[in-house]
């Protein structure tokens, strides 16, 4: 079985692209942390926003989906899961907000891991949930014409509980050591954490969990306030190609993690640049910031998406404000009812 050692990062020599995009992460939450102690109570209903949008992406990357109207309803516990995937959606909503209220009493280890995975499956009658996997797992894909074919062989089960003890061990002496920056210590992490695909299922969803995780552990709180599930939702096919290209080799210790750790850099600044916009719309008065966010808008769209960007301001005052858009002449509404959207004019 391969071995892990961070430290080693330190010898690397990394090109500009990287370099820059750790750069522009440092400066930038700088000003987050900064707003956060300016304006505490706007911060809060970006909160509850993120929560929505991870738990609603990181199940949709594997297929997992309800309705809106179910969705909102189940993230605010005012209904029981009634289909298989709702029971999956429960699961992950209550594994991130245990996360996001406990992550400084939650250090890595694999017994924490293994509970985080109980937690996930915890509303379904699945027996695999809380253990590591006992059977042979694999990556496959289907090409154009549907055929499947495989991608990776993951470490077999009985190796399983020892590599994950052993690359728990290498981040928190790598992180403790303080060499080597954790923004290329946490994306090696959970490259390898996908190689070694510890689960029967889940293993997705768990990755993207323990990259909050270990981004807040870290102090890089931007996974509160920005859905990272969302943003690599968005970028799906980006996010399994660098995924194929850095395991390449991993089975040899020949693997190069470049593409993943550029792409995760990329989708944490992407979250730090959606953050500091939407800090930017809450600037000026209540018309000025609803006009600034339906200017970020291109095509049609909602006033849930604007009343989302707007959070210094309650939902009855987004849509009195989208009216007098509309007779100004900026914005047109089409539609009706629940079908209902705007478009810009202007």
């Amino acid at each position: 079985m391969r071995q892990f050692d961070y430290g080693t990062l330190q010898e690397k020599t990394w090109d500009v692209e990287i370099v820059n995009y750790l750069s522009l992460i440092h400066e930038e939450k700088g000003k987050q942390e900064l707003f956060a102690k300016q304006k505490p109570a706007v911060l809060e209903k970006l909160v509850e926003i993120a929560k929505v949008q991870s738990t609603e992406n990181s199940n949709a990357i594997e297929g997992i989906r309800t309705t809106d109207t179910r969705l909102r309803m189940l993230m605010g516990e005012k209904t029981t899961p009634r289909t298989r995937d709702e029971k999956e959606i429960a699961g992950y909503r209550d594994a991130l907000r245990t996360i996001h209220e406990n992550f400084e009493y939650i250090p890595l280890t694999p017994s924490y891991i293994l509970q985080l995975h109980k937690i996930l499956f915890a509303h379904t009658d699945s027996a695999f949930g809380g253990k590591f996997k006992s059977v042979q797992n694999y990556i496959s894909a289907t090409d154009e014409k549907g055929k499947s074919f495989l991608l990776f062989t993951p470490l077999a089960p009985y190796e399983t509980p020892t590599a994950m003890e052993e690359i728990c061990n290498a981040f928190n002496y790598a992180v403790g050591v303080g060499k080597v920056d954790p923004l290329l210590i946490i994306p090696m992490f959970i490259h390898d954490f996908l190689c070694i695909h510890p689960f029967i299922d889940g293993n997705g969803r768990m990755s993207r969990l323990l990259t909050t995780l270990l981004l807040y552990r870290c102090g890089y709180h931007i996974g509160k306030y920005i859905s990272l599930e969302a943003k690599i939702a968005k970028t799906k096919e980006e996010y399994y190609d660098a995924l194929e290209r850095a395991q390449a080799g991993w089975h040899e210790g020949t693997d190069d993690a470049t593409p993943f750790i550029k792409y995760l850099l990329g989708t944490i600044i992407a979250a730090y640049r959606d953050f500091s916009d939407r800090m930017d719309i809450l600037e000026g008065d209540p018309l000025e910031t609803v006009r600034k966010a339906v200017r970020t808008q291109i095509g049609k769209f909602t006033k849930t998406q604007i009343a989302e960007l707007c959070t210094s301001m309650s939902r009855p005052s987004v849509e009195r404000h989208l009216r007098t858009l509309c007779d100004h002449g900026e914005i047109e509404l089409r539609g009706g009812g629940r079908s209902s959207f705007y478009i810009r004019v202007i």
